[in-house]
């Protein structure tokens, strides 16, 4: 059985079947959230309880944290009964949430003074990502902190990779989701195009799946879209968040980003119409709000 005690804020989406995976893998696992739903299930697989981040550092070896944006993580680590209150020195945080780079690295910095270390280990992989234990882990901070914790890590993921220092995996977690975003885009106007030139929508994700278009969200998502499934596996308002946080960086750090923006604006525009809890690749109901017309298939 594995001899360190690992510790979960933020039992969402992807949080939840993440510290089952830890679970199911032999570590003792601590687990606190802010509705009781998700805690109470991880507690019938053999979990503890915590009532606050605090405890749940007080208690753990490492502490993992899984939440939706910067203003979250702050509270967790920082605010009134937070992560940093309950350490003691020589525990390891791993942020796998997706925040500001630059909020990343001040974060480390308290962690550090501490006495302890930080690890921001942002993800890929959606929700089947996370049940499947196959995400795509982006990691920044001290490399010897990494190796120390790549054994919990491989139970979540099946792709390790150390991007640099702190700040690191959020910069590289940023460049994904403006791939994501703008390859989402992609193919929905490429779906509505179809529908509008009266070819066959299943023979056109087909074709191009198998050419030089090929990729995960064609493979994953367009057979989906194209029926009007948006069951989220990545919610858009999350998708939404990202690409704040990506072009903030970039007029930060001076990248020039035009697709990225205009990605951003049509996530936004999903998000105003209150279609936020829709999947990432709901992004087709805005291009198909604009043209007029519906790609889908009976």
């Amino acid at each position: 059985m594995p001899d360190k005690t690992v510790g979960f804020v933020g039992l969402g989406i992807m949080g939840k079947p993440m510290a089952k995976n830890v679970l199911a893998a032999g570590y003792p696992v601590v687990g606190h959230n802010r509705s009781d739903g998700p805690v109470e299930e991880l507690a019938a697989a053999g979990a503890e309880r915590a009532e606050h981040p605090q405890e749940v550092a007080e208690r753990s070896d490492v502490v993992v944290t899984v939440l939706p944006d910067t203003d979250a993580i702050e509270e967790v680590l920082t605010g009134e009964n937070g992560v940093i209150e309950g350490l003691s020195g020589g525990e390891t945080v791993i942020d796998m949430s997706t925040i500001s780079p630059t909020a990343t690295e001040r974060l480390s910095e308290q962690i550090r003074s501490a006495g302890a270390k930080m690890l921001d280990a942002p993800i890929s992989g959606g929700e089947e990502g996370a049940i499947d234990g196959t995400l795509s882990i982006m990691v920044g901070g001290n490399e010897a902190a990494l190796d120390a914790q790549r054994d919990l890590l491989a139970v979540m993921g099946s792709t390790i990779t150390y991007c640099g220092d702190n700040g690191a995996g959020q910069v590289t977690k940023a460049c994904n989701q403006i791939v994501v975003s703008t390859t989402m885009q992609g193919i929905s106007e490429a779906l509505v195009f179809a529908e509008k030139a009266g070819a066959d929508l299943e023979a056109v994700v087909d074709a191009i799946s198998g050419g030089a278009a090929g990729c995960w969200a064609l493979d994953n998502r367009a057979p989906s879209m194209i029926r009007g499934d948006f069951d989220p596996g990545f919610f858009a308002s999350y998708q939404y968040k990202d690409l704040r946080i990506a072009t903030d960086a970039g007029e930060a750090y001076g990248a020039v980003m035009p697709a990225t923006e205009l990605a951003h604006e049509m996530y936004k525009s999903m998000e105003a119409n209150g279609n936020g809890d829709l999947d990432n690749s709901g992004i087709i109901t805005v291009i198909e709000d604009l043209a007029n017309e519906q790609a889908r298939i009976e």
